[in-house]
């Protein structure tokens, strides 16, 4: 007798899938942190992979069983070596990188960076998070707050760009372990080298968290701090549209170190079907037109970036250099929940964020954060970036307007039944 589909097993959950993909087909998804992983990538995390237990690295493991395993996760370091490797000079890395593909996610990623350098007390130095950085660059509601000394740097007051003789200032006299170069809500391009002399004047660690722009170097389309930093980490979907992993890439030196802070020092067995689909993503990532892909998500934003200044709104540092800008709302006498929550029924999905210097609650801030990765996957460009622009500021206007968002809502439905989302069922 046959196994039971999903919808004969549990009707619940393959209604409320269904749903969220046709969500996900009828909205302009906007969440700079969003992607549409392909067809392909899914049906590798959704395989039989996830069955199999497999402690340790490929050919060093604790179970048997692992010739197959260990062939997948090979293939996806390889993959994203070259992947991440093209144009990049290696000579500081020992002539190569050492990749690690078994971080659950970006944040246990990061945890590792620390287990790898750091001891309890230690000082480390990141953007601070009303900045546009991450809560584990050392927030202090993270645990990387509280078991470490954190020191915040920030963005200049007017320009809202990273100020880099605040950071050499306060990495002179903070003296920290490690130093994080990475972002989460900041439009523009990041001075790796610049940090990097900065982390080498205070004998640190110089940690890059790419995990936003990551498609966008793999593509050439951002500067790399491969054989720059230390230690790179990243998640693997965002601008990479693989699936939700993590990955750590690094010089060799620093490979044992590293490994042995990922596995056995926070985590047990890597999840398979995960790996699988990095490197179906990475394989995808090698592909020319995945370079233009990358090339069209930041065309995208800068479309949308000017368009939206050209509207009164306020984009922070003046526009983008990458896939997303902040809008300031503070000159609409509006704040960004309200807006973001009527976009969500206009179907334009984003998020409601701080902005730099915001005088706000973080649960009702003043800004929005907008990105292009997943409408640029769908084949949208620089017609519906202008579409996009002229919803946001209708909604932004008058976000109580039931009828406007219903109409709006429709006409987005319309557009995007003419860019089918890949991997999603139609």
């Amino acid at each position: 007798m046959p196994e039971p589909t999903l919808t004969q097993a549990d009707p619940e959950i393959a209604a409320l899938i269904a749903k969220e993909n046709q969500r996900e087909h009828d909205s302009m998804r906007l969440i700079a942190s969003e992607n549409y992983a392909s067809r392909a990538v899914m049906e590798a995390s959704g395989s039989c992979l996830t069955n199999k237990y497999s402690e340790g690295y490929a050919r060093k493991r604790y179970y048997e069983g692992q010739e197959i395993v260990d062939q997948v996760e090979e293939l996806a370091i390889s993959r994203l070596r070259e992947a991440f490797g093209r144009g990049v000079d290696l000579s500081a890395w020992g002539g190569e990188i050492h990749v690690n593909v078994q971080p659950y996610s970006g944040s246990p990623a990061n945890l590792a960076v620390y287990l790898a350098f750091c001891k309890p007390g230690d000082t480390i130095m990141g953007l601070g998070l009303p900045a546009g950085g991450h809560l584990t660059h050392g927030h202090a509601v993270s645990i990387t707050g509280k078991y470490f000394k954190s020191v915040p740097y920030g963005v200049g007051k007017e320009t809202h760009r990273i100020d880099l003789d605040e950071v050499r200032a306060l990495a002179k006299e903070h003296q920290p372990k490690v130093l994080w170069c990475g972002t989460t809500a900041y439009p523009r391009t990041l001075d790796f080298k610049a940090f990097r002399a900065i982390a080498d004047e205070v004998g640190a660690i110089l940690a890059c968290d790419i995990a936003h722009i990551s498609g966008l170097v793999s593509a050439g389309v951002h500067p790399s701090p491969i054989g720059i930093a230390d230690v790179v980490t990243s998640t693997t979907h965002k601008t990479f549209r693989g699936p939700r992993g993590g990955m750590i890439f690094c010089k060799k030196e620093h490979a044992s170190a590293l490994d042995r802070a990922v596995f056995p020092g926070l985590q047990g067995g890597p999840h398979n079907h995960t790996t699988a689909g990095i490197a179906v993503a990475a394989k995808e990532a090698l592909a020319p037109s995945f370079t233009e892909y990358a090339k069209a998500v930041v065309a995208n934003a800068k479309v949308l970036a000017s368009e939206l200044v050209a509207r009164d709104f306020v984009v922070t540092t003046g526009g983008t250099d990458n896939h997303l800008m902040l809008l300031d709302l503070t000159n609409r006498g509006v704040g960004g929940k309200p807006v973001a929550q009527a976009l969500d029924k206009a179907g334009i999905v984003l998020n409601y964020n701080a902005v730099p210097f915001d005088t706000r609650k973080p649960f009702d801030p003043s800004g929005l954060r907008l990105g292009t990765p997943a409408l640029t996957s769908r084949g949208m460009g620089a017609a519906e970036m202008k579409m996009v622009a002229a919803w946001i500021d209708d909604v932004s206007k008058n976000p109580t307007d039931e009828p406007k968002l219903a109409k709006i809502a429709g006409e987005v439905k319309e557009v995007c039944a003419k860019f089918p989302a890949p991997g999603l069922l139609l």
